[in-house]
């Protein structure tokens, strides 16, 4: 195996005209798989308390955000860092938002990474469809 060297992967930052909150806003990664129940999405979110973040659904558009709270970081001077502090903030646009049960998407934050479950109305499940004679 060949020597190599490790480098950190540079967040991408959200360049907005017209901020409303103090401090960058970065766009996290995303994992995102569907099954026949639901869709899912896990998004890195480091540094970000449960009550920072907001998930919300409306016409068709998922938004995802996570406030950092700048203030730990204040006055610190770092030899070196790879790690940029700030906000997170992501949209989808979803295929067709009447095929997600909207009353039933959940979302829970575990060591940094947000979980978010959207599932399927029943009519938007893969189905077989049973041929009778």
């Amino acid at each position: 195996m060949a020597e190599q060297e490790l480098l950190a992967k540079d967040k991408k930052e959200i360049e907005e005209p017209n901020r409303t909150r103090p401090g960058r806003n970065y766009v996290p990664d995303v994992d995102i798989r569907e099954d026949d129940q639901a869709l899912w999405l896990w998004i890195d979110m480091p540094g970000v308390e449960q009550d920072k973040i907001s998930v919300d659904l409306h016409d068709g558009v998922l938004t995802i955000q996570g406030d950092v709270s700048l203030e730990e970081y204040e006055g610190l001077s770092p030899i070196y860092t790879e790690y940029n502090v700030g906000g997170f903030r992501r949209r989808f646009n979803l295929p067709d938002g009447a095929h997600f049960d909207q009353n039933a998407i959940a979302a829970r934050i575990a060591d940094g990474v947000l979980e978010i479950k959207l599932p399927k109305v029943e009519p938007a499940k893969p189905r077989r469809i049973a041929v009778t004679s």
